[in-house]
């Protein structure tokens, strides 16, 4: 081409012959300025800055190309695959301009290679070259217009680099993928169906959204349930990808649950048994102030009762000692070797009274005198 020759013959005045030489090989034609393809290639790690003191690299290219390389693969499906539904050609599409097949081109190509950036974030960043392939599309279109985007992408892309029928008719299982990657970082990822409709012509509509940690993530619409799931998931890795404040919610999510679940979901149950059995004296008394005066009387009686026993020990306890007494009185006095073996207290003739007797007639007594005792304090009616 006409364009070409006079750019070679330019090319020996050039500064950047090598980048110049490069380019080429890469595009098929010669740059014209060539400060935009250096920016293209500029990584932000590389932390340039230009005259104004502004960061100088390749993201605004990068977000221009990518506008750009929808398009042209867009007008590109449309035409190669005549008759096709809508849904087959936004997949076609998808699958050309999807960061791993555009990080591969990079590659193949020798784009990776030119790219600068610091040493660590292009170990770290795998999907550096695809975004430097989106901003060399950025750039041909600002250096040479849209038809070269359009003749580098069919002559030096499809025609030579990718097969489209072949990635056409691939099956990319974009709902496996964030099911794997959701199992490898322990996210909860859910599906749900938002809406179930028909065309006008019948076809039923299925509309999905995908929610990770109960994160809204992407939504799918396709006419069938296994269509519009495969479209959110691939949206939701999209998002994941380019949008880093969706990722860090879903990982703030997942801290959150994952916390609540170490944490006991409600109050252990108390193991330690209530002894309702065990009479306090509070109770005691609560018991007492709320009895009838009959009640009242009752206890007392049976209390007089219960120590009847215990006092009349006490009197027959007292009547032997005296008695006992009495009769060291009335015995002569004898010597303390005698008395220490004197068996003259024990006879068997009987005493005045018999226990039975002193028994009944100190409980006769008594009774007598507790049970008056009892209905002189009590106030008790007739």
């Amino acid at each position: 081409m006409t364009y070409n020759f006079i750019d070679r013959i330019r090319l020996h005045f050039r500064k950047e012959k090598e980048l110049y030489l490069s380019l080429y090989s890469i595009m098929g034609f010669y740059p014209h300025d060539i400060r935009i393809y250096q920016q293209a290639l500029m990584h932000k790690s590389a932390a340039q800055k230009n005259i104004k003191g502004r960061p100088l690299n390749n993201e605004r290219l990068e977000f221009l190309g990518d506008a750009i390389l929808d398009a042209i693969v867009g007008d590109i499906v449309f035409r190669h695959f005549e008759g096709k539904r809508e849904g087959f050609l936004t997949n076609t599409r998808s699958k050309i301009v999807q960061r791993d097949t555009l990080n591969k081109l990079a590659t193949e190509m020798g784009l990776a290679q030119l790219i600068k950036s610091s040493g660590h974030s292009s170990s770290h960043n795998s999907y550096m070259g695809g975004n430097a392939f989106e901003a060399l599309v950025g750039a041909i279109y600002l250096d040479r217009g849209y038809n070269f985007c359009m003749c580098f992408m069919q002559k030096r892309i499809l025609a030579q680099l990718i097969n489209i029928d072949k990635v056409a008719y691939k099956e990319v299982n974009f709902k496996s993928k964030l099911i794997e990657w959701s199992q490898k970082n322990r996210v909860e990822v859910d599906f749900r169906l938002l809406n179930q409709d028909k065309e006008d012509n019948g076809s039923p509509v299925f509309t999905y959204q995908v929610f990770m940690e109960d994160i809204e993530g992407g939504i799918g619409r396709g006419y069938s349930k296994k269509e519009s799931q495969q479209e959110a998931a691939k949206v939701t890795l999209e998002e994941l990808r380019r949008k880093p404040q969706f990722i860090d919610n879903v990982f703030a999510a997942k801290g959150k649950r994952t916390q609540q679940e170490e944490e006991p979901v409600e109050v252990v149950p108390d193991t330690t048994e209530k002894e309702e059995f065990i009479i306090t004296n509070d109770i005691e008394e609560e018991e007492l102030t709320t009895k009838a005066p009959e009640e009242l009387i009752v206890q007392e009686i049976a209390q007089i009762t219960k120590s009847k026993e215990s006092f009349v020990e006490e009197q027959v306890t007292l009547f032997n000692n005296d008695s006992e007494k009495e009769t060291e009185k009335n015995k002569p006095q004898e010597s303390s070797s005698d008395n220490e073996f004197d068996l003259s207290d024990i006879t068997a003739s009987p005493k005045d009274l018999t226990e039975e007797e002193i028994i009944a007639a100190a409980e006769a007594a008594a009774l007598a005198g507790k049970a008056s005792s009892v209905f002189s304090q009590k106030n008790l009616p007739s």
